[in-house]
């Protein structure tokens, strides 16, 4: 079964339990990979976190009940794993902008979103360079914040952060701690992923004996097998993106739990860029 296949498998299988508990077990097992990696690859070829992928389609389903049946609010709201009706109403406000009670209603505008499917796109007229390369542990120090797990809203809250840390002082403390120029580029890491966040540091590596001001946070990277992708034009976006929808579903390997290290080189202006994912043979 190849990697197509088996996320339409996966697809299937969220629709056909939308009204029961969901596995991401089993559907780590269906997309023949661990569940770590098919949730940190999920949103950057679809744009939104599995999780909320799953809550979008739940709520359609409530909402088109609600419509063509006489259903209670409750019993559709614990058919669709909401423990409370206020918790179920709460989520389909959110959502479709009115209260379930008001889906009757004639002329109500509601939301509907489709079910997703995998299909068939060319691709791969641009090569990927990489290289995987073990390396024992180290150190990074820096200042983190909290970005959203859904791609779309990390790729504008990501910048923000990065500015932020010019702004306030923090990328030339870092620099001035580390004996070097104010426009030296510092790299990143992105670890602590939940359903719904990641924290991601501005930082470096933390020379041995270096004694850091307390407002930096110190993070242990581990000893890892990387996957390492240059960009000479530092656009790490697309090729995040590329990363997940092209040389993985087609490579040999999958990402392990760990933070993920995007490598800034040289000066401001003139940047070169890496981005580091820590993998393993399937």
């Amino acid at each position: 079964m190849d990697w197509l296949e088996r996320m339409n498998s996966v697809m299937e299988y969220i629709e056909a339990n939308l009204d029961e508990d969901i596995s991401y077990e089993k559907i780590a097992q269906l997309a023949c990979c661990s569940t770590y990696h098919f949730q940190r690859m999920f949103p950057f070829i679809t744009g939104i976190t599995l999780s909320e992928y799953i809550r979008r389609r739940r709520l359609t389903l409530a909402a088109f009940e609600l419509q063509t049946t006489k259903a209670k609010v409750i019993d559709v709201a614990v058919k669709y794993g909401y423990d409370s009706p206020e918790a179920f109403a709460r989520a389909f406000k959110n959502l479709h902008g009115v209260m379930p009670v008001s889906a009757r209603d004639t002329g109500v505008s509601l939301k509907a979103y489709p079910r997703m499917s995998f299909h068939i796109s060319i691709k791969g007229d641009v090569e990927m360079e990489y290289r995987i390369e073990p390396r024992g542990s180290f150190e990074l120090f820096g200042v983190y914040g909290v970005m959203s797990q859904s791609m779309e809203a990390a790729f504008r809250e990501v910048p923000q952060f990065r500015k932020q840390c010019d702004d306030d002082g923090s990328v030339d403390v870092l620099n001035g701690t580390l004996g070097r120029f104010s426009d030296t580029n510092l790299h990143a890491a992105l670890f602590d992923h939940t359903k719904e966040s990641f924290k991601y540091m501005v930082g470096y590596h933390l020379p041995k004996g270096l004694e850091i001001p307390e407002r930096f946070t110190t993070l242990s990277i581990p000893a890892s097998t990387w996957a390492i992708f240059p960009e000479p034009q530092c656009d790490l976006q697309k090729l995040w993106r590329r990363i997940y929808a092209e040389w993985f579903p087609t490579s040999d390997y999958e990402q392990v739990e760990g933070p993920c290290l995007e490598m800034y080189y040289g000066m401001v202006v003139n940047t070169t860029g890496e981005i580091w994912i820590p993998v393993r043979k399937k």
